[in-house]
């Protein structure tokens, strides 16, 4: 319902740009009737794709939406005919149990649960918002609700979907809407939210060991896992090439004023590394499929991104190097970046 707001008459609403849900006030056990009891009626045990005289009959798709329409609307917008109470952060919601049921996690909540009044606890999911739960908790009852997923939202709805459980075409859509959102404007944002993942150091396959999971992702399971993989990809590949900081022959053939594109390029990149945490920075300058041409150039980027780093991260307890080996390196990368820590000085005690 256009216009509406939340507030503490039971009016819930997707915020932002999306039409907000009104869940509240209607009619149904919420307003004092009974629950009826489970139906024993039975249709006819009749062959699949017959009817009783042996007709033949199809499924009517526009008789299914309209059902689905109407549980939508009436069931999860208005609330109307509830049996469930739930409460998620700030939001009251009247909701059917078995509707609710689709999800493996609320059903676990009402199955052992002796009232109809289910509170959701979130204290420790930060990634999940009121929108985003709201919008998967809609997909329940119609893909309708996938109409308000957006760039902005789709990391809440992701992970709430993954906590719900069973909503693959879902966690499909907003994981791709995040995966292609990624961008050089808010590639921080993404790192503080993998919080030091661990990134794989030349394919996909692999892992950083003696990472540990990041506790804020862990609700998103494997698409976790491949959305730092996408970070990772982006950092080593994408982000180089969208700022042209490493031409091609043919680039720089083509174009008269790449270097200094290219010098630019790779001022925007240092600064993005510089402030990338060790394992990821490692393991990104040192990957092959960073795109930098010979292992002199890789060298002296790395050179230039340590000491970006030492500017930017001052005192810090530990030293980073870079070591540029010859000889056969099977390979992989000749150049090398380490970090040791700084002695820290002793004390002699006097009396």
């Amino acid at each position: 319902m256009d216009g509406a707001h939340y507030g503490s008459n039971g009016v819930n609403g997707v915020n932002g740009t999306t039409p907000h849900i009104v869940n509240g006030g209607g009619a149904g056990p919420s307003k004092g009737y009974p629950t009826p009891s489970p139906s024993t009626h039975h249709l006819p045990s009749t062959p699949n794709g017959t009817g009783t005289d042996g007709g033949s009959f199809h499924s009517r798709p526009s008789h299914n939406e309209g059902i689905v329409n109407h549980l939508y609307t009436s069931g999860f917008q208005h609330g109307n005919y509830a049996d469930v109470n739930l409460h998620v952060m700030n939001r009251p919601y009247r909701l059917h149990a078995i509707i609710l049921a689709r999800s493996p996690y609320l059903a676990h909540l009402i199955n052992t649960s002796n009232t109809n009044t289910l509170y959701v606890p979130l204290e420790d999911e930060p990634l999940i918002t009121e929108d985003g739960f709201a919008i998967a908790l809609g997909y329940l009852y119609s893909s309708a609700s996938m109409g308000h997923l957006t760039r902005d939202n789709a990391r809440s709805v992701l992970a709430a979907a993954c906590l719900l459980g069973g909503m693959d075409d879902l966690c499909t859509a907003s994981y791709e809407m995040c995966r292609d959102g990624i961008s050089a404007e808010n590639i921080h944002d993404w790192l503080h939210f993998l919080d030091e993942p661990s990134f794989p150091p030349s394919s996909a396959s692999s892992s950083i060991p003696g990472t540990p999971t990041p506790s804020a992702a862990a609700v998103l399971g494997p698409w976790g896992k491949r959305l730092r993989e996408d970070v990772f990809s982006f950092l080593v590949m994408a982000l180089p090439a969208s700022l042209h900081a490493f031409p091609t022959q043919s680039q720089k053939t083509a174009v008269t004023d790449s270097a200094a594109a290219a010098e630019a390029g790779q001022d925007v990149l240092i600064r993005i590394y510089a402030v990338l945490p060790f394992d990821v920075f490692k393991h990104a300058v040192e990957s092959p499929a960073f795109p930098v041409g010979s292992d002199q150039a890789r060298f002296k980027f790395a050179k230039e991104a340590i000491a970006a780093r030492k500017k930017i991260q001052g005192g810090r307890e530990s030293e980073e190097s870079v070591v540029l080996a010859f000889g056969k390196t099977d390979g992989g990368s000749a150049v090398h970046i380490t970090r040791k820590m700084k002695k820290r000085p002793l004390w002699k005690v006097t009396k």
